[in-house]
């Protein structure tokens, strides 16, 4: 397991984007980053588990979070100006942004698999994290040091069959983060990394493995340190690289 002590004013000051708040890893990050100083946005399409969360972290006493509503299936380019648009009235810079929402899809073989479906996958996967990313970059470019945090998986680094539009989803998302990291890494003080969270205890990994106990893997809470850090000062100079929860070494593919 990865192994770091986060200082408890980490992320003191900073504002911190996260997809899929409302449930699993993404509700798990949105508490820890907002016990360690950061005003969180908290973006699905579930306002309820938005709205739990939220209260969750107002009652805890940690800075106020904001809410904001949307479905990352149907959400068009104007969507996402019209969000960055927001946040930069309310904000004036963004931080961190954790992609982490995810549509698993099915598990068959791509012969048989539905079009629609595996559009849905690419959409909330891929599309998603490319357009969501865009239109944040301005905003990331004026904090003092900004994080871009995509969520890839051990089938996203080596396919594996049945596993479809999701597998090659992720794939697609470690190579997005190669060319970012690549291309802000000159010229910004953007850092862009991915993380492989393992096996973790969600509704997702249920649906994706469901004659296996949840309670043989850990709960999202316990994979937080990695979370942390790459959104922290501490990574400052971590920038194209794949982290895994279940190494305290970074992975290969490192930039030259």
């Amino acid at each position: 397991m990865f192994d770091y002590s986060p200082s408890p004013t980490l992320l003191t000051d900073r504002i911190i984007l996260v997809t899929g708040a409302g449930d699993g890893i993404g509700r798990a990050a949105a508490k820890s980053f907002a016990a360690h100083g950061a005003t969180v946005i908290l973006l699905g399409r579930t306002i309820r588990k938005l709205e739990a969360v939220y209260d969750e972290i107002e009652q805890a006493g940690y800075s106020q979070p904001a809410i904001y509503p949307m479905n990352l299936e149907t959400a068009s380019p104007n969507d996402y100006e019209n969000l960055s648009d927001t946040l930069e009235t309310e904000f004036g810079q963004l931080s961190g942004l954790l992609h982490n929402a995810g549509l698993l899809g099915t598990l068959t073989p791509l012969e048989h698999y539905d079009v629609k479906l595996w559009y849905q996958v690419m959409q909330v996967n891929l599309n998603a994290p490319f357009l969501l990313t865009q239109t944040c970059l301005g905003l990331m470019k004026r904090a003092h040091d900004a994080s871009i945090v995509f969520t890839i998986a051990d089938v996203g680094r080596k396919g594996r069959a049945y596993w479809g539009a999701y597998s090659v989803s992720k794939f697609a998302i470690e190579g997005m983060m190669q060319v970012l990291a690549d291309e802000l890494e000159a010229n910004t003080t953007i850092r862009v990394n991915s993380i492989n969270p393992g096996a973790v205890r969600t509704a997702m990994r249920t649906a994706a493995y469901p004659g296996k106990d949840p309670m043989t893997v850990p709960p999202p809470e316990a994979i937080m340190p990695l979370y942390l850090y790459l959104m922290g000062p501490d990574s400052r100079e971590v920038n194209g690289q794949t982290l895994s929860v279940n190494s305290n070494k970074l992975s290969v593919n490192k930039l030259a």
